[in-house]
């Protein structure tokens, strides 16, 4: 499943064109490579979202083509959620 459409599906980002546009950013990374939105992904990946100041890593647990909002977090587990400082680089 593309990236992209994982992030809209889980709704850890609303929209499709805003997980692509946050890819494309560079704020989104699989298995600590930076992703792009058309980057395949699979349960066991790693995704490491930056929003603003705080990053959040989770861990594909199954894909899906559609889910029900009550759903929706089943699709993944949170690892971590952390501040990070605006200029943090290199993850």
């Amino acid at each position: 499943m593309r990236l992209d459409k994982f992030l809209k599906v889980s709704r850890l980002i609303k929209r499709r064109t805003v997980a692509k546009d946050v890819s494309e950013q560079g704020r989104v990374w699989v298995n600590g490579r930076e992703a792009k939105p058309s980057s395949s992904v699979k349960p066991g990946d790693e995704l490491k979202i930056q929003f603003g100041q705080r990053a959040v890593t989770v861990r594909i647990e199954r894909l899906a083509e559609s889910t029900r909002k009550d759903e929706a977090g089943e699709l993944y587990t949170v690892l971590s959620e952390e501040s990070t400082p605006r200029d943090a680089e290199g993850w």
